[in-house]
């Protein structure tokens, strides 16, 4: 606007010198002869005070000239100065507001710092000559804090905790001088929620080390070990501080460890004196490590049900609800179980994650949902998933009964061995003896579910895998052992698979009365569970009663509507009562949930060619 403005005003006084100068002169001496003519002396001194007036007009004309030069001279240095001095305004401004800006998010992430700070601790001079320090002994007590986080991570992601142990473990080092590292440590110490840790290193008269651990409410703890033992030393210390800030992960961990006696025992003794947030995760693991050492399940049960009375969005305790009473053969119990879950979650979706219904989606062949949930928590978790089981086999095991070889088997191979975990060699021999049944390698089917049952008794499978022993007795049937078909049923426990499976044996070995009296028993143990259903269907259409097979294939498919069996052999009774359109609808259906089941889609082409 200024920069217009001056240019305005000098361009008009330029325009008002040039016309003064193009007529002033001509203008006078014409005046001047007109007066000439009346009289000679006025129209000299007219003449004269012209020529004073052009005079002074010249004058002011060489004056605007001038002010016109030197203020084009100095437009630009002016304007520059304006605009430099404009700019620098601004920076400053800036600058002051980026100040302001991370003087606020230091200050912000001082209050919201929930890390652990290992102090450097106390060692006696004697022991630097060997290169131990108290910064050494601080170091090592970090390393060993870091790994027991790492190894409950996927536990704390289960829990949804934040925590200072979830998130940050440090080591401080003493600096010199006033740094933004110490401000920011200062303002971390007087607003945050740190967790500071400390210790000395004390060398015995024997050369033995005693090494002592403090910190934030943490009562003091020493150890002693040799003193080529400091590596023991810094572990105890490290799992003695991480038991008592957080008793949950501590749990988790050893239970993740396997070491489900220890487990038993601490939670037994911290619950009392345990933050009133924790107790649930106290009692889980717990139950947990009840159920994986051969306790008393309906203990495991009770500790269940306490965790998620203290905590009633605790899905987790509510999945192994289903599983405590589906390992007490109550698999009706069980479904009832995800009902409730299901209600307290507000619908499915809803607030409780699809991972939690697992058991529930197992019992009802919901497969679809069962491994979309296993893969989503897979991938979301570091690709081992939070499950206390194999998610790799999880997987597995769901491809293998939706008929997918391929998928299920490279499922196997990518399941890394883990010596802590007893159910992945033997769920592995389980997947594997599926999948040799489906091809008919009935020896080797039989040969892979011999070692599953080996396997199974082992409290860490059966718990984690109800009702899996009875699918050991129809392959033992197909191999020509029916003894040992009679011995799995008479020990394998009352689930709804071992009734349907008994019944498919006496079936195929004449007796169709006391065949449907076992379907019977199957549908009687668990009405809303579709597999007693379905076996009796099949059963009903070998038999040629087509009509019975149709009424009970529709319950197993209003009961189970995810699962493709069903409606697979649904799809061949209606091409057996000519009715191949209808027959192909339920095909089409099937492939949805088991798009890659060869049998099927060879069923489907079959009935599309009875259709042309």
């Amino acid at each position: 606007m200024a920069e217009g403005l001056l240019d305005g005003v000098l361009g008009g006084e330029e325009e008002k010198v040039d016309s003064t100068q193009g007529g002033a002169e001509p203008f006078a001496a014409a005046v001047a002869a007109n007066l000439a003519n009346q009289s000679p002396e006025v129209a000299a001194k007219t003449a004269a005070f012209f020529e004073k007036q052009i005079e002074v007009l010249e004058v002011q004309k060489q004056n605007l000239q001038a002010e016109y030069t030197f203020f084009e001279s100095e437009r630009g240095p002016r304007l520059l100065a304006l605009r430099l001095r404009t700019g620098f305004q601004i920076f400053f401004a800036l600058f002051a507001t980026l100040i302001g800006i991370g003087v606020a998010v230091v200050i912000y992430e001082a209050v919201q710092s929930r890390g652990v700070v290992i102090d450097p601790f106390d060692a006696p001079p004697a022991l630097a000559a060997s290169g131990v320090n108290g910064k050494v002994v601080a170091a090592g007590l970090l390393d060993e804090l870091s790994r027991l986080r790492s190894a409950t991570r996927s536990s704390a992601a289960k829990r949804d905790i934040s925590s200072a142990w979830a998130n940050d473990v440090q080591l401080s080092v003493p600096e010199t001088g006033l740094t933004i590292g110490e401000i920011s440590s200062a303002l971390r110490a007087r607003f945050g929620h740190d967790v500071h840790i400390g210790g000395d290193l004390v060398q015995s008269s024997g050369g033995g080390l005693t090494l002592s651990v403090r910190g934030d409410g943490i009562a003091p703890k020493s150890f002693h070990a040799a003193a080529n033992e400091l590596d023991s030393l810094t572990a105890k210390g490290a799992e003695y501080v991480y038991s008592q800030a957080e008793p949950a992960l501590w749990a988790y961990f050893l239970q993740n460890a396997g070491r489900y006696a220890e487990a038993i025992e601490f939670c037994q003794g911290a619950f009392a004196g345990a933050d009133k947030s924790d107790r649930p995760y106290l009692l889980n693991v717990w139950a947990n490590a009840l159920a994986n050492t051969g306790g008393s399940p309906q203990e495991a049960l009770a500790l269940y049900r306490a965790a998620v009375k203290l905590k009633p969005d605790f899905w987790v305790g509510y999945n192994n609800i289903l599983n405590a009473l589906w390992t007490m053969g109550d698999e009706e119990g069980a479904w009832r179980a995800g009902e409730e879950m299901r209600r307290a979650a507000g619908g499915r979706p809803g607030a409780a994650p699809e991972l939690y219904y697992q058991n529930v989606d197992v019992l009802s062949w919901n497969l679809g949902p069962w491994i979309d949930a296993t893969v989503a928590d897979v991938e979301s978790h570091a690709g081992v998933g939070t499950s206390d089981s194999s998610s790799g086999l999880g997987i597995a095991d769901v491809e293998a009964r939706r008929h997918d070889v391929a998928a299920a088997d490279l499922a196997i191979k990518t399941t890394k061995p883990d010596p802590t975990n007893p159910s992945i060699a033997a769920v592995t021999h389980f997947v594997r003896g599926r999948l040799a049944a489906e091809a008919g390698e009935v020896a080797k089917a039989a040969a892979e579910m011999e070692s599953f049952g080996a396997a199974y008794p082992d409290p860490a499978v059966s718990n984690n895998y109800p009702g899996y022993m009875c699918w050991i007795a129809p392959v033992e049937e197909a191999a020509g052992h029916p003894d040992k078909a009679d011995a799995v049923l008479k020990t394998a426990g009352t689930f709804v698979d071992c009734y349907r499976f008994r019944a498919d044996i006496m079936n195929s070995r004449g007796d169709w009365s006391g065949a449907q009296k076992a379907y019977a028993q199957a549908v009687a143990l668990a009405p809303d569970l579709p597999a007693g259903y379905y076996s009796w269907g099949v059963a009903l259409a070998r038999h040629g009663d087509l009509d019975a097979a149709v009424a009970k294939l529709r319950d197993a498919s209003q009961k189970g509507p995810h699962w493709a069996d069903p409606l697979k052999a649904w799809g061949d009774v209606l091409v057996q009562q000519g009715q191949t359109k209808d027959a192909l609808d339920k095909y089409n259906e099937a492939l949805k949930y088991a798009p890659n089941w060869m049998e099927l889609k060879q069923a489907r082409e079959a009935a599309a060619k009875l259709r042309s």
